[in-house]
């Protein structure tokens, strides 16, 4: 069991996954305010970034790529993906009805409703056939995932041979002085704005200790390959607040 799959949101005795579920049905109508005001906006930076580095495989298909986007939340990225990336479809997965009820009223109001589809599933057994996808997707939400392991197994499955799998997750830097600088804001600001905006407090320690825990770079790229992918290439963003892995099958 890996550090972070034991940062639990309420230290109840429901499992992790209940609890991330309970969390993010707490706080989906406020989710997306809140994000974009505590990074400032720049989580919209993230997501393109993601997005330019799987262009060229989106392109390589022809009819346009078949996309599943895991922990998809309230379905930002997947409709960014829509947009930008010409898929055939886009097929967001969550287990908050909360957050993708939010996802599904962004999807029509942006008329993306035809591409864009939303479906309950767990990440660590899903209910896809073997090599559905050319591409899958998660923006932070890998972390709260209760297995990592079996996730990434099941990714693997459903990814088609040569597709490929983007991940952006929240990290801490590794380098002087934004390591200490992120520390305190973290720390501080961050659970003192969750109780100011969202009257939730405890999503956002949870939220700053998931971060800490969770396995980063060299040790994330370990961890990948041990599942079966044939390449993985990080890239820490904003000064490692945010990293990028583009992982290849």
């Amino acid at each position: 069991m890996y550090q972070q799959e034991k940062v639990l949101p309420y230290n109840s005795s429901e499992t992790k996954g209940k609890q991330v579920t309970r969390m993010f049905d707490s706080i989906a109508k406020t989710y997306d305010k809140i994000n974009h005001f505590m990074s400032l906006g720049i989580d919209r930076y993230w997501r393109n970034k993601l997005i330019s580095s799987l262009a060229p495989y989106a392109e390589k298909q022809n009819g346009g790529a078949e996309i599943l986007d895991i922990a998809t939340g309230t379905g930002d990225l997947a409709i960014l993906e829509a947009r930008k990336l010409q898929p055939k479809s886009v097929k967001g997965v969550d287990i908050s009805e909360g957050m993708m009820a939010v996802g599904k009223e962004k999807v029509e109001k942006e008329g993306l409703s035809d591409v864009v589809s939303f479906g309950y599933e767990d990440a660590t057994k899903m209910t896809f056939a073997d090599d559905s996808f050319h591409i899958i997707t998660t923006s932070f939400g890998i972390r709260n995932f209760e297995n990592l392991d079996a996730a990434l197994l099941e990714i693997h499955r459903v990814l088609k041979p040569g597709g490929v799998f983007g991940i952006l997750e929240l990290s801490e830097p590794v380098t002087f002085p934004m390591k200490q600088l992120f520390k305190i804001y973290s720390h501080t600001v961050l659970p003192l704005l969750g109780r100011m905006i969202a009257n939730n407090k405890g999503s956002y320690d949870y939220l700053v200790h998931s971060i800490e825990a969770f396995p980063q770079g060299e040790v994330m790229t370990e961890i990948v390959k041990k599942a079966g992918f044939s390449s993985v290439t990080f890239k820490r963003l904003t000064f490692g607040i945010c990293t990028l892995y583009v992982i290849e099958k």
